[in-house]
């Protein structure tokens, strides 16, 4: 069976492929792993701004989604 992860977090986005065996001893794999911060883009403001987030995790999820099926 294969997983897609996705998070956000207030400041990172984040996609990871996971592929899981069953059967008597089941084991986990991660396929792919990827990430985009955005630490830079808020501190210049000392913080992190909601909108500005949201605004960053509308552009970085596609990217990040496509280097995670890569």
């Amino acid at each position: 069976m294969r997983i897609l992860g996705i998070e956000t977090s207030c400041d990172e986005t984040g996609i990871a492929l996971l592929d899981i065996s069953e059967g008597k001893n089941p084991s986990v794999r991660v396929l792919s792993n990827a990430i985009a911060s955005q630490v830079e883009t808020h501190r210049q403001y000392g913080g992190v701004y909601p909108m500005i987030a949201k605004r960053e995790h509308q552009q970085n999820l596609p990217l990040v989604l496509q280097e995670a099926m890569a």
